[in-house]
Parts: structure tokens; C-alpha cells; sequence
């Protein structure tokens, strides 16, 4: 068996956020699919927005890519089994390049993966250049392969932000200024891929205006050596789990469900927003999504708002996380001051407020065991419930989340990783 893998490789990031890095990074993967390459595409950090915009790219699955809640192992397995399957490798950042602990930079010194950085250019000229040196030049180690100007000008504007770069850093090409290339956002970040009716026609707008002025190649391979985790038991052997997947719950990460079925578990999908009845199963997982979006849906679909409280009362487990959470109290009040009814298995209220009320990696510490994950919402809730024990923040003075049980009921704002601890994910599932 090959112990090392090659295959060229590229971590997409930026100075800061909202620099462009998803439509970069979702042109790159459409040019380098039209020219008839394997694309993998990865997310670092615990988004579950950008990835869906990916996926549709690059045509195939993106996973998350965090040394914290994944661990190093981890995302080494994932880069070499996609490093075996594919012509390209490309991983778009998180935040800016050094922002956060561990930062996109540290993944990329760790994994050894050179950066592309998506600079913005509008209004820039020379300084385009001595930006690029910074990112490049900060940290030392870092293997920098290049930069895109984003929201570039005229082609005398390229030529000159091409001028101003070092000799040893590669210009891979620039994107215009244009409304018709940008991702539409909201709240909790850009817009889910199926609610953007020309999202293939923005990424092939993209990825042609892309191909008009790159002017580097892919830089030479990265090697990925062979990380095999170790395979789970099966826990969940003949469990079968139902998962809430529609357009007020679609928060779900691909890894997660992968660890479920490695265990043993048969994942049904249903919609709380349409089905009038659960399918026959063991356990039930309410992610999060944007349930406040879909209040009056959610509130007048009696039919599963009952059969939710009928698995509830039969002692049957439920994983309720975030916007899942929400849909089991008693009632949701949306940013427009509209309050609805939910399913009331969980006592007490929670509104959407226009600022930020927690954003964080989070740790669990459960007596299944700890799992890792983050938590990132607007909204507040308010419950006479006493919590059974509260995450820890990864940051100094962060806010840790609480954890509430009601019967076989686990409900927190935090997302978990499954990877993580896949044995403690796996016994919130048992019966």
C-alpha cells in the first residue's frame, strides 16, 4: 500500500474576512473541473455554509479541515484519501490567514500546504504588493505560493498590481468587481447553495473571468503521508437514526454522518418543514440550521410537531443542536418580532437579536464522554431548566454554552464534531 500520496495542493485565505475567498476558491475548483481534473475541496474550520457553495463547484464532498476539533490525524487521513482520488486539492480558509488559534497558517505550516491569498484590490495599486510580502513574509516556515486580486479593475489596474508583487511570488490571476460574481449573505453568513437560483451560473461567471487572467500553474505537489484512524466499533449496530435535512435545518456536517454509519447506524432524512409523520427509528438528530426563517412552517405542520412529542414521551433519544434546539421549545420569535409556536418538548422561549450572542470552539464535557465542536447564533433563550453541565470556550474569557437534558433529550447550541469522540456521539444515539 502507498504510504505517501502527491498531489498539487492549495490553502485559499485572505487578510480578513469578507476578502472573497469562497468565490475564489469555488472559481478555481469549476476551471479546474472544465479542464477535466479531479477537484477535493476542503473547509477549514467548523462553517457549514461555505462548504454547501463547494460542493457545488467542485461537483464533489467537502469535509471540514480544524486541528482542534478534528485533530491533526484526522485531517492527515482526509487529505490523503482525497490526495488518492484527485488531480487538485483546495482548501479554503478561515477568517484571515493568522487570525484564530489554530489559524489557517498553522494548518498550512503543519500539513505543509502552500497558501494562495485572495487579497481585495479595489483602490489599491503598490500596496497590493507590499500587502502580498506581509502574509508571505510573517511567519516564517509558511510555504506561500501566491495571490488573486480580487475585485480588480481595468487590465491596466492588473498590470500594475502585478508590478508591485516581490519576484518570488506568483500572481494566479484576478477577479473583477461585479455583482453578478457575489455570494449573497445573511446573519449566520453567506446564503445556503439551494436558495441561490443562478449559483452555478455566478461560479461559471467566475471561474471564465478567472481563466482570462491566470498566469500560473498549479505549484508542485504536496506529499500526504498515510493516516488510517483507527475504525470505530459498532455501537449503533441496527439503530436507525432520523436526521432533519431541509431548508430550516441543514447544518450538518458530512463527517458526522459518515462516523454514524461507521458505527452501525441506517440514516433516514425527513423534513419537519413538509413530512406529516417520522419514519420508524431509534433516534432522532435536530441540527441546526435557520428554523427562524420558517416559523409559520414549522408552527402550523401539527402533524410533526406531535409525532416528535410522541418519540419524545416513549423515551426514545433526541440530539437537538442550536436552531434544532430551538424548534423544541415552546416557542420561536424571529428577527421581525413574529413568535410561533414550536414543539414545546423544552420549556421556555428564545428570540433572534440582530448581534452576535455566542461564537466559539466549545468542548463538552458529558458523562458519555467529551466532544468537541462550536457554537455560533443570534439568538437568546430563555428556559427554568437547570443545565446538566456547560461547554468550555476555547477562548479567554469566552462564553461556555450550556447543556440541557430532558429525559433521553441532549439540546445545546453547540454543533458537535462526531470525529471527535465518536464512542460519546454514538451513546447520545443509543436507546
Amino acid at each position: 500500500m502507498t504510504t505517501t500520496r502527491h498531489c498539487p495542493a492549495l490553502l485559499v485565505s485572505a487578510p480578513a474576512s469578507g476578502s472573497g475567498k469562497t468565490t475564489v476558491t469555488a472559481a478555481l475548483a469549476r476551471l479546474h473541473r472544465r479542464e477535466g481534473r479531479r477537484v477535493r475541496v476542503f473547509k477549514v474550520g467548523p462553517d457549514f455554509l461555505d462548504p454547501m457553495i463547494l460542493e457545488r463547484a467542485s461537483g464533489g464532498p467537502v469535509y471540514q479541515l480544524d486541528l482542534w476539533m478534528g485533530g491533526e490525524a484526522h485531517c492527515r487521513q482526509l487529505l490523503y484519501e482525497a490526495a488518492g482520488a484527485a488531480d487538485v486539492i483546495l482548501i479554503e480558509g478561515v477568517m484571515g490567514l493568522y487570525d484564530g488559534e489554530p489559524s489557517s497558517a498553522d494548518l498550512a505550516v503543519r500539513l505543509g500546504i502552500p497558501v494562495l491569498a485572495v487579497i481585495q484590490a479595489a483602490a489599491m495599486a503598490q500596496t497590493f504588493g507590499a500587502v502580498a510580502h506581509g502574509l508571505a513574509s510573517y511567519r516564517p516556515g509558511l510555504s506561500f505560493a501566491g495571490v488573486i486580486a480580487n475585485h480588480a479593475g481595468s487590465a491596466t489596474h492588473v498590470r500594475m498590481l502585478v508590478d508591485s508583487l516581490p519576484a518570488s511570488l506568483a500572481f494566479f490571476g484576478a477577479l473583477p468587481r461585479r455583482n453578478d460574481l457575489a455570494l449573497p449573505d445573511r446573519h449566520l453568513g453567506l446564503v445556503q447553495a439551494a436558495e441561490i437560483a443562478d449559483l452555478d451560473a455566478r461560479i461559471d461567471r467566475a471561474a471564465e473571468l478567472l481563466a482570462r487572467t491566470v498566469v500560473s500553474d498549479l505549484p508542485p505537489a504536496a506529499s500526504f503521508a498515510m493516516h488510517t484512524a483507527p475504525v470505530p466499533s459498532p455501537w449503533l449496530q441496527s439503530q436507525r437514526i432520523a436526521v432533519a435535512r431541509d431548508a430550516a435545518f441543514s447544518f450538518i456536517y458530512r463527517a458526522n454522518l459518515e462516523v454514524l454509519e461507521a458505527m452501525g447506524a441506517e440514516i433516514v432524512f425527513f423534513s419537519p418543514l413538509v413530512d406529516g409523520a417520522l419514519p420508524a427509528v431509534d433516534s432522532l438528530y435536530l441540527p441546526g440550521g435557520y428554523p427562524e426563517l420558517h416559523i409559520g412552517t414549522l408552527a402550523h405542520n401539527e402533524a410533526m410537531k406531535s409525532a416528535i412529542g410522541e418519540h419524545h414521551a416513549h423515551g426514545k433519544p433526541i440530539v437537538a443542536e442550536c436552531g434544532g434546539m430551538l424548534y423544541l421549545l415552546e416557542s420561536l420569535t424571529d428577527g421581525r418580532g413574529q413568535r410561533a409556536p414550536m414543539t414545546g418538548i423544552l420549556p421556555g422561549h428564545a428570540h433572534i437579536q440582530p448581534q452576535f450572542a455566542n461564537l466559539g470552539l466549545q468542548e463538552m464535557p458529558l458523562p458519555e464522554g467529551h466532544l468537541r465542536g462550536h457554537t455560533f447564533h443570534h439568538s437568546h433563550m430563555e428556559t427554568p431548566l437547570a443545565p446538566l453541565t456547560r461547554a468550555s470556550d476555547t477562548r479567554a474569557g469566552g462564553h461556555g454554552e450550556p447543556v440541557y437534558r430532558l429525559g433521553r433529550v441532549h439540546a445545546s447550541y453547540v454543533h458537535a464534531y462526531f470525529p471527535s469522540n465518536p464512542e460519546a456521539a454514538a451513546r447520545l444515539f443509543q436507546p
